[in-house]
């Protein structure tokens, strides 16, 4: 008989030696605990791949739901939540999305930076008074030819610009892709939240946060890279929770059944399993790259992001029975693993400066493009092509602007204040007076119309208590759930805190705001009550979780006036303005 065999082959209700027992079972012999002979064994592929909770019968009962409704309604509720949800969010999003009229903040420069790349392949310098030219003609403007030097990967530009293209160059046009990503990206974390914790509910509410989130909202409806970078993380990790779950399916279906029908770890499987052509890590490593290719802190997140899967893959060896899971993945994940990641990220990347690399090289071209050919000639580099030579020079270049920048805004912040909003950025001001712009015709003072990238308060200072619950249930409970939200945040947030003395804003924290409501929908989970608690247990947390909800969604209701520009009497304006850093 193999070894296999041996390890598997159990009687019915007959409990499993000591060395295939759960790891807690093991470490708590040593105090003196004895699982019960005749406690039923349990099935390994659950905890690989744990079911989706189910909503309780009485919830129906109560509803007055037959049960052929009932099941049909559970089956659709998978898709169909997520996307009544994300129909709410999109039509936020996009209402009167082209107000205010103007160019806010630093749309300043993607607005033109975006029709200048998808119409030349590179930004260029434009006239200072280009922006009220933008607007007197509705686009209908030469685009000048100067190459200008700019700061930031293409990919996020030319989203903006596809825009740009289908609506024009106005206001509408280039908040359309914005606006669009930022919609789906509440599509994405309803379905990632509800494949996390197995709860379509929980999987809604944590993307129904995302949707009445402030910052999030705001940087939907402005041309800025943030948010497409925050789409494009969000797909990436989405990428790889579905890849997590494909490989233990793998994994589970491998392992030999006893006759009882109960699968049970494996050692010499769990040490020797290869997980083959694994497509969704492929599609994070594209997503990783599109990131990258928007703005440079997308790094950090690949980094991040690698470490987290690579653990995925030690956990799911581990579960299953391997006795040195790290040597395992070591010699049969990572080498793929790092292939379908890094490299295609960095492929992505380059490929993304096509444009620029198609441009002409007689001086006409983007910035930089003739560097090889004029101040970078000779060197011990030569042998590479120009192309290649003048894009890494832009690329150092780059860095030491991002490094050494310390111009001085108003709006700048500490990252130490941004969990707490502490100091939001306004995109848009301006007073108009009593019957213009909006501004009630009998209002005795002047009105204020502003946009500002301010967090929903109720949500973020929520979100603070869930990152510590998070953070707890990861390092006490190993819950991997709990881990990957702590990943998320931390990839977005940390790399700031090495950058204190630097010119950086808020609303960079839009990144990890997914992972935020992420958070707070966990611990909201962990508010209700887990299965089988009593029905009063779980009144009363179900109360405290509505009134929590609840007050988030008047928060952001009470605060819209200042995410849409929309004209308040100045004194219902001075009222929002909770924090003396917020003016």
């Amino acid at each position: 008989m193999t070894s296999t065999a041996s390890s598997t082959d159990l009687r019915q209700g007959q409990a499993p030696p000591d060395d295939e027992r759960p790891s807690w079972q093991r470490r708590l012999r040593r105090f003196g605990y004895v699982p019960p002979a005749g406690a039923p064994a349990a099935d390994v592929r659950d905890r690989l791949v744990p079911p989706y909770a189910q909503p309780s019968p009485r919830v129906w009962q109560v509803l007055g739901c037959p049960p052929h409704l009932a099941d049909r309604i559970t089956r659709w509720s998978g898709w169909g939540g997520p996307l009544l949800v994300t129909l709410l969010a999109g039509l936020l999003r996009f209402w009167h999305l082209g107000s205010p009229r103007a160019v806010i903040f630093d749309e300043t420069y993607y607005a033109k930076d975006a029709w200048a790349l998808v119409h030349r392949g590179f930004e260029v310098n434009w006239d200072k008074n280009a922006n009220d030219a933008v607007l007197a003609t509705h686009g209908h403007l030469a685009i000048p030819s100067d190459a200008a030097y700019v700061v930031h990967p293409p990919v996020g530009k030319y989203v903006i610009g596809l825009g740009e293209l289908i609506f024009g160059f106005d206001p509408f046009g280039w908040r359309f892709m914005t606006a669009l990503l930022g919609t789906l990206s509440v599509l994405l974390l309803c379905r990632i939240g509800r494949r996390m914790f197995r709860s379509t509910f929980l999987g809604c509410l944590a993307g129904g946060l995302m949707a009445v989130d402030g910052l999030h909202f705001v940087m939907s409806r402005t041309a800025l890279l943030d948010g497409v970078l925050m789409f494009f993380v969000v797909a990436a990790f989405g990428c790889l929770v579905v890849d997590r779950d494909r490989a233990r399916e793998k994994l589970a279906a491998a392992l030999p059944v006893g006759p009882d029908g109960v699968a049970r770890p494996d050692a010499r499987i769990a040490d020797t399993f290869r997980f083959g052509w694994r497509p969704w890590r492929w599609g994070a490593g594209v997503m990783l790259g599109l990131a990258f290719g928007t703005k440079w802190n997308g790094l950090y997140i690949l980094a991040a992001f690698c470490l987290m899967a690579v653990l995925w893959d030690v956990g799911a060896r581990k579960v299953a029975g391997a006795r040195h899971p790290y040597e395992a993945v070591l010699k049969y994940d990572t080498g793929f693993a790092f292939l379908a990641t890094v490299p295609v990220a960095i492929a992505v990347y380059v490929a993304s400066w096509i444009g620029w690399i198609l441009s002409p090289t007689d001086g006409t071209g983007g910035y930089f493009r003739n560097w090889a050919a004029t101040d970078g000639r000779g060197g011990s580099w030569t042998f590479l092509p120009d192309w290649l030579r003048s894009l890494w020079h832009y690329e150092h270049e780059v860095y030491n602007f991002h490094v050494h920048l310390s111009s001085p805004h108003t709006y700048q912040s500490n990252p130490w204040s941004w969990i707490v909003l502490g100091r939001p950025v306004s995109f848009f001001y301006e007073s108009p007076g009593p019957g213009s712009a909006g501004c009630p015709i009998g209002t005795t003072d002047k009105c204020a119309r502003e946009v500002l990238a301010l967090g929903t308060p109720m949500l973020w200072w929520a979100g603070c208590a869930a990152i510590l619950y998070v953070l707890w249930r990861w390092a006490f409970r190993r819950d991997w759930r709990a881990g990957a939200i702590a990943c998320g945040v931390a990839a977005g947030y940390l790399p700031w805190f090495m950058y204190q003395e630097r010119t950086i804003f808020l609303f960079y924290a839009v990144v990890f705001v997914p992972f935020l409501c992420l958070a707070v929908a966990m611990l909201a989970g962990a508010i209700i009550g887990p299965p089988g608690s009593t029905d009063t247990r779980r009144a009363i947390g179900a109360t405290a979780a509505g009134v929590l909800v609840l007050l988030i969604t008047w928060n952001f209701i009470y605060f819209w006036p200042l995410y849409t520009g929309e004209a308040i009497p100045i004194d219902s304006w001075r009222g929002r303005m909770w924090l003396d850093t917020w003016v």
